[in-house]
């Protein structure tokens, strides 16, 4: 049985949040959009897309595999405790090494998955995640942004600093060390569970699972 998501009040608190009491020195900007795009950049190192809202570039230190979340909550097992995953609505995105958004197909293929329709999408190079609003009030203005019906949050935040790379599944030719999750067995299990997922679905009036050419949103 899949067990429940966990809501976002839930959600533990980053290692190095940015204290809103304390007052600006000079060091970091002012107001909230320019503080969490700070937090992203400075402590976590990942790159940003510029306007709002605001976006998180893929394919350079991850990528992103989007599906259901009640199909995701299934996978969350084949993860590293450290391996960062957002919630969205009813999805949810699995930060993977960057470089899996090409394997994916092949891979599906070599699991015997390529005949079966997935609800299954792809982020990788040139392609952008909505940023879900930092765990913690970075700044007023996040708290209330957190709070909006719909809209990302983190169910298991990242760490500051490079460490976060080391715990994303990965396939065994990226070179990566032997305590990496495994990116095969993680895909297996979440197209099993997208499978389940869609055949649990009504027939009639339920949602339309996405075709062969949809899901693998490549971007």
């Amino acid at each position: 049985m899949v067990g429940t998501v966990p809501t976002a009040s839930t959600v533990p608190l980053p290692r190095r949040p940015l204290d809103p009491d304390v007052p600006n020195t000079g060091d970091l900007p002012d107001g909230p959009d320019a503080r969490v795009r700070h937090w992203y950049e400075n402590d976590l190192g990942w790159a940003t897309v510029p306007g709002r809202p605001l976006r998180l570039l893929t394919g350079v230190r991850f990528d992103v595999l989007d599906v259901p979340a009640e199909a995701g909550a299934g996978a969350l097992r084949h993860l590293a405790p450290a391996s960062p995953v957002a919630l969205r609505g009813d999805r949810m995105a699995l930060l993977v090494a960057a470089g899996s958004a090409e394997e994916l197909p092949g891979l599906l293929d070599w699991l015997e998955w390529h005949a079966v329709t997935l609800d299954l999408r792809v982020l990788g190079a040139g392609g952008a995640m909505e940023a879900p609003a930092p765990p913690t009030s970075v700044c007023e203005g996040v708290v209330r942004a957190g709070s909006v019906q719909g809209a990302a949050v983190w169910l298991r935040p990242p760490g500051p600093g490079g460490e976060v790379e080391a715990s994303l599944p990965a396939m065994p030719a990226m070179g990566r060390g032997k305590g990496a999750p495994d990116l095969v067995r993680l895909v297996d299990t979440v197209a099993a569970q997208c499978h389940r997922v869609r055949l649990r679905r009504p027939r009639a009036g339920g949602p339309t699972a996405c075709r062969r050419d949809q899901p693998l949103a490549f971007s």
